[in-house]
């Protein structure tokens, strides 16, 4: 596929999965438009913060679907962390290659930098060499500004009931390999990688879909951010 193309067709595949699942799709995306544009990432700034942590990333980092920006992930954070500084880059519609301009805008040094990114990756279709070397350059940049970086892609695209067979399938495969990319690079330069694909049987989120997810049925509501929390601590993300 040429370089042309594979952009038109990036840029086109939400709208012709919505299009091809009907009007119900088409209302889940004008939500997810009206969610994206009311999000405000949450940042928080104590008098005396003893620890400072620099979120990027996409949606899932500004928060979008939580019903107020505290009940995001950064917003639980704080709420469990009240002497944490917590400065949030993130931009709705990000993917990896934003990322990487994210942090070279950044400044400052922090104690741990937080990526929260990959979805639109799957869902636009970045090719997997250009993202494999987004990954690693956006890892290389976050280890320059904290000794730990924490890389926690979204879970399992294809179980969000937006998608509905075949494009759920091509969802998962496309979240799957993701997930494999980032193991690989936290692997390889040491960072923190919080797995939260899971399969269909007990994820969460294809479990229990009306209220772990948002009204867009794409992104997580209030109770899966809380989900995502519990796995951030629960496997270490957030250790000194």
């Amino acid at each position: 596929m040429t370089r042309p193309r594979r952009g038109l067709m990036q840029a086109a595949l939400p709208v012709l999965t919505a299009l091809s699942l009907g009007g119900c799709a088409l209302n889940r995306l004008n939500t997810g438009r009206e969610l994206a544009q009311q999000a405000r990432p949450f940042s928080a700034r104590p008098a005396a913060a003893v620890r400072s942590v620099l979120v990027v990333g996409d949606s899932t980092a500004v928060g979008t679907g939580a019903t107020l920006p505290e009940r995001s992930l950064p917003g639980l954070i704080a709420a469990a962390h009240l002497n944490w500084r917590i400065d949030n880059l993130a931009v709705n519609g990000a993917r990896f290659i934003d990322v990487v301009k994210q942090l070279e805008g950044a400044t400052g040094r922090h104690d741990l930098v937080l990526i929260l990114a990959g979805g639109n990756d799957v869902i636009r279709l970045t090719g997997e060499a250009s993202l494999q070397g987004q990954i690693e350059q956006a890892v290389a940049l976050a280890s320059r500004q904290a000794d730990t970086v924490v890389v926690m892609p979204c879970g399992d695209v294809g179980h969000a009931p937006f998608f509905f067979a075949p494009w759920s399938w091509l969802m998962s495969s496309r979240s799957k390999r993701l997930h494999a990319q980032v193991a690989d690079v936290a692997t390889r330069t040491g960072s923190r990688y919080v797995r939260l694909l899971k399969p269909r049987a007990t994820d969460p989120f294809a479990l229990d879909p009306v209220n772990m997810n948002a009204a867009d049925g794409l992104h997580p509501s209030d109770l899966g951010y809380r989900q995502w929390y519990a796995e951030l601590q629960g496997q270490g993300g957030l250790a000194p």
